[in-house]
């Protein structure tokens, strides 16, 4: 008689609280890197509940491509061995400009 390897399955059972509650297992809240206050996504297929964990961006927070573009010019620069300390931008911003320009050819 041929048997069929099957691989289990990691269950583990929770109880729904007076408000919908539910916790998550420790193993799985800490494989999925989660944090207290994380967003989770919950689907339905057949009778089942999927939940995933989901991270929110905020649209603030993405760059325009030019600015992603500055972004990767200065770490190159960096990389470059082009840059200059924060004591050094400090000092430069402080002092006058002079209100006279440079000669060209």
């Amino acid at each position: 008689m041929a048997s069929r390897a099957t691989t289990p399955t990691q269950e583990r059972v929770g109880r729904v609280g007076p408000r919908r509650q539910v916790i998550i297992p420790r193993e799985f809240f800490e494989k999925l890197q989660m944090r207290e206050g994380d967003f989770v996504a919950f689907s339905q297929k057949d009778n089942a509940v999927l939940m995933r964990p989901k991270r929110l961006i905020d649209p603030d927070d993405l760059l325009t491509p030019e600015e992603s573009a500055l972004v990767k010019k200065a770490e190159r620069e960096m990389r470059q061995g082009k840059y200059v300390s924060l004591d050094q931008l400090r000092h430069d911003l402080d002092r006058p400009r002079s209100r006279r320009r440079r000669k060209t050819a």
